[in-house]
């Protein structure tokens, strides 16, 4: 079962047909959009700071978002994928971002709309990237335009981890967690 919880009187707020692993942990201020998806081991820790995840993002395996006390907040939009082992540290992540397996994205930074940021990289503390870009590097840096037929493959990306979503739902039973889908503590 999920572990839900809250933390200095704020209780986490899940949207409609949210699913979460049996091993997620989610904490505190935290709101989860419509059909968004937070998957096996994801920590979303919203003790110092507010996360807000979109509708139909995925948060996937052993991903960790959480902020720095009075510096920021984990904004992620709708339809982002953030890959397995990734970091969002009191990022903003705008609408149809992917950010590939191991990136860590700190404080303050930017990802702008239909961007990617590439696998392991690591984008500094308020870079702002601009909208359809990739970045990749350590520290990261803007290399290309994403690709339209990229933009497609996220966006049929998003569609199959809502319905991957559904198909782990089923198997692991209907209210497996603390907080019914839906319910805005």
């Amino acid at each position: 079962m999920a572990l839900i919880r809250a933390h200095a009187g704020l209780s986490p707020r899940l949207g409609n047909e949210v699913f979460l692993a049996d091993n997620a942990t989610v904490i505190g201020a935290v709101e989860i959009g419509d059909q968004a998806s937070i998957w096996y081991g994801a920590v979303l820790r919203g003790d110092v700071g507010r996360i807000v995840i979109g509708a139909r993002s995925n948060v996937q395996d052993n991903a960790t978002i959480h902020m720095t006390h009075r510096v920021s907040s984990a904004l992620i939009g709708c339809d982002v994928i953030i890959g397995h082992n990734v970091v969002v540290h009191g990022a903003i992540i705008e609408d149809e971002v992917l950010l590939g397996m191991q990136c860590v994205v700190m404080d303050n930074a930017r990802i702008g709309h239909g961007s990617w940021v590439a696998a392991g990289s690591v984008v500094p503390p308020n870079l702002i990237v601009p909208p359809g870009m990739l970045v990749r590097g350590s520290p990261a840096k803007v290399v290309r335009e994403v690709k339209p037929e990229e933009r497609e493959w996220a966006r049929g990306g998003v569609q199959r981890y809502i319905q991957l979503a559904r198909d782990h739902q089923r198997e692991q039973g209907e209210g497996s967690s603390d907080a019914e889908p839906g319910s805005r503590e």
